[in-house]
């Protein structure tokens, strides 16, 4: 038998079949889906290889398979090969996705064993020989001595409670008096948590209707997808945590994704305060690599029933999955920005046609793409238009910064701002404070020469960030001293201009001395599980104010915030981005839904320099459908989707010669192949950020309504490339509808 094999590597000119002879010893072994090793071309090592398929025989002369590693199902496959297609990708850079977390380092994660010690002679034998002298070692009699009252310690714990070296303990194994057990240990990162049990609440009118509709197609193993819109804090969790139980029942597995670690702690521990750690798996990447080898092995031995995670965790090996709930589903993190460039919820819904279970989407403020298809019918609405324990939307107002200008006033907090968080200190309640950029000071110029300070690595300003003292790139991790003098006209004259998270956590401290404070950005998170322990510190210890990036705007449930405060709504309204009245609506809808979460009323302060553009304004208004109409009606206007897909064809280089070569030829070769009545088709020019890590950056754009023949085009372009041109320096990519523009 022949087994066709796709090699694990990312050249796309590899991205095919090759022919291996299936040996006599793994016949009945290797089925598709299996990962083996096999000798390839000159290279000297074995290569990884994934079988997409099995046949009689090869009209070539073959090698043979030399071994199998491990086994993906026939499903896994034919998903890899459609993502292949779909996403402009290896197959193998797909399979990846699906195989064991560690499985491809070079020292391969593997389960943690431990020795536990045991007496092979009875206590009365031991005893005897004691006695007798026949155990003359007092270190050798002290580790027997322990084992009596302790069998099944483990060799550390003998070691440390007997001061006993290792070498005693194997003298005494070949005396025949200890033997070694092998015992695996489960490196469970919820080993920890001890939440105290809660039982399910009484749903509302609303709930229970939206509940009993995804619930049919859980009872008739039926795929439907619905959006679950409802308003911040209407009681979303609580209906998908009553659909879980409802699988379970089914026997069958859940998949609950979210989209910012910083969320997974809070899910997590409402689950398992509902259903108890032992049947709960999570999948992040906070996690250590052997904590997400144990946690995927779990859901691959049918021992987790519950998978919760991040993007990644809708690979998660299992086979018989009942629901996939994708909460907060507009988030940006739902799309893979590096290859394989996929879409979760396309993911998502490709399993459930497949499976036959339904799909949850779930969001205060839809993706305007989700909610086209809902008010299209091609997904079910469900609405809840209310909050689940009816306490009040917080009040919102804006703070035209100009004026604040105007007055006098150049603090980051505007007056009224500055005297309800007065206001709030006084009454014991808590703050968040949101701000979009981190660091202290966000770009650094001479005001002699208006000299920039950039990375020298991409092309972009240095962010400043006071705690380090330290200019920091953040595009690349590149870091340098801060500059006194201008290194283009000498002046000393530098300034700083902008302001971060760090500047504002500065500026509080100077206002409000007395303010406990805790900050929350990339930078304070950099550790095991900091998330946790921040979102723990400002709810616990009473902390009085929050301040942060997005990361602390989406989902978080805090009772005794009831003031919001947003520094510069303007941060996402300025990005070279069609989405950019999208986000901002989105982003100032969910940091004003922190506020007032339980009985006390909440209080929303939004600080801009654009109080009139209508998604701050609509964001003040918490209405989401008349932001939607307007919106919607800008992007058929202008033809962006849902009415068009965006194709972004990138070139990364070294070599600014070789990447205008091959810039212009995927540019000429798709004007050939693509129907240019149904594709406009940009020629090629430098990203907005045009090098980043000393690599130059080009891109070409197409916009059209993609179909089977233009995924073949595109696909069989990008294949032909390497073919036909000798590419030395050029990394080429493509990305449909991807999340960033630059």
């Amino acid at each position: 038998m022949i087994a066709e094999v796709i090699i694990d590597t990312k050249a796309k000119s590899l991205n095919r079949t090759f022919d291996y002879n299936i040996p006599k010893k793994l016949e009945g072994l290797v089925i598709i889906g299996s990962t083996v090793l096999v000798p390839f071309g000159k290279m000297k090592n074995l290569e990884e290889a994934y079988v997409v398929g099995i046949k009689e025989k090869s009209e070539y002369d073959v090698k043979d398979i030399v071994n199998i590693k491990h086994n993906l199902t026939d499903m896994q496959i034919r998903l890899a090969k459609w993502m292949s297609k779909k996403y402009f990708c290896n197959v193998s850079e797909c399979i990846k996705l699906m195989s064991a977390p560690g499985s491809k380092q070079k020292n391969k994660i593997k389960e943690k064993i431990i020795n536990i010690i045991y007496l092979k002679k009875n206590i009365d034998e031991i005893k005897l020989e004691i006695q007798l002298g026949k155990i003359k070692s007092e270190k050798q009699r002290r580790v027997l001595e322990f084992l009596k009252e302790n069998e099944g310690a483990t060799v550390a714990e003998v070691e440390m409670f007997t001061d006993c070296s290792k070498a005693i303990l194997n003298t005494l194994e070949k005396k025949g008096y200890l033997e070694f057990v092998e015992k695996k240990i489960d490196r469970n990162p919820l080993q920890n948590k001890q939440i105290e049990k809660t039982i399910k609440l009484q749903l509302n009118d609303e709930q229970k209707d939206a509940f009993n509709k995804v619930n049919l197609a859980i009872q008739e193993n039926r795929y439907e997808e619905f959006l679950l819109y409802g308003v911040t804090g209407s009681g979303k969790t609580e209906i998908y945590l009553q659909l879980i139980e409802k699988v379970l029942e089914k026997q069958k597995t859940s998949i609950m994704l979210v989209p910012e670690i910083s969320l997974t702690p809070q899910t997590i521990n409402r689950f398992i305060a509902r259903f108890g750690k032992q049947q709960i798996a999570v999948l992040h990447s906070k996690l250590s690599i052997g904590e997400r080898f144990d946690e995927w092995n779990k859901i691959k031995d049918k021992k987790a029933k519950i998978i919760i995670g991040a993007r990644s965790a809708i690979f998660a090996p299992t086979d018989n999955i009942g629901i996939v709930i994708i909460d907060e589903e507009h988030d940006s993190s739902y799309k893979s920005e590096s290859s394989p460039r996929y879409d979760t919820k396309e993911i998502a819904n490709i399993l459930g046609k497949q499976n036959k279970f339904p799909v949850v989407l779930g969001s205060a403020t839809p993706d305007i793409n989700t909610y086209y298809n809902a008010v299209n019918k091609k997904i079910t609405m469900l609405k809840l238009t209310k909050r689940a324990n009816n306490s009040n939307l917080p009040k919102v107002e804006i703070i035209d910064l100009k004026q604040e200008l105007a007055k006098g006033n150049r603090s980051m907090l505007s007056i009224n701002l500055k005297e309800e968080v007065e206001k709030n200190l006084k009454e014991k309640k808590q703050t968040i404070l949101f701000l979009n950029r981190r660091g202290f000071s966000t770009f650094i110029m001479c005001r002699e020469c208006g000299y920039t300070v950039k990375c020298k690595n991409c092309n972009i300003s240095m962010t400043y960030h006071r705690f380090e003292n330290k200019l920091k790139c953040h595009y690349c991790g590149f870091e340098q001293e801060v500059l006194t003098t201008c290194p283009n006209c000498k002046s000393n004259k530098i300034r700083y201009f902008g302001a971060g998270t760090q500047k504002l956590e500065e500026e509080i401290h100077k206002i409000f001395p007395e303010a406990s404070t805790i900050r929350m950005d990339v930078d304070t998170v950099t550790k095991k599980n900091s998330h946790e322990h921040i979102l723990n510190k400002f709810k616990d210890d009473k902390i009085d104010i929050l301040i942060g990036t997005q990361m602390i705007v989406k989902g978080h449930h805090f009772p005794n915030v009831t003031l919001v405060g947003v520094i510069a709504a303007d941060t996402t309204l300025n990005i070279d981005d069609y989405r950019a009245n999208e986000r901002t609506f989105q982003i100032l809808t969910q940091v004003a839904g922190r506020a007032g979460r339980e009985k006390l009323p909440g209080k929303v302060i939004i600080q801009t320099y654009n109080p009139e553009n209508f998604s701050i304004d609509l964001a003040k208004k918490q209405n989401y459908d008349e932001f939607y109409n307007i919106e919607i009606a800008l992007r058929k206007q202008l033809k962006y989707p849902p009415f068009c897909d965006i194709i972004i064809i990138g070139f990364i280089g070294t070599n600014e010669k070789e990447l205008l070569s091959i810039s212009n030829y995927v540019y000429n070769n798709l004007v050939n192949k693509m129907d240019r009545q149904k594709f406009d088709i940009f020629k090629p020019m430098p990203s907005p950020i045009d090098k980043i890590q000393n690599k130059i950056r080009w891109r070409m754009i197409i916009k059209g309504k993609m179909t089977r023949q233009a995924y073949d085009d595109i696909n069989e372009c990008l294949a032909e490339i390497y073919v036909k041109k000798n590419i030395k320096n050029t990394r080429i990519w493509a990305d449909i509808n991807p999340n960033s523009m630059i």
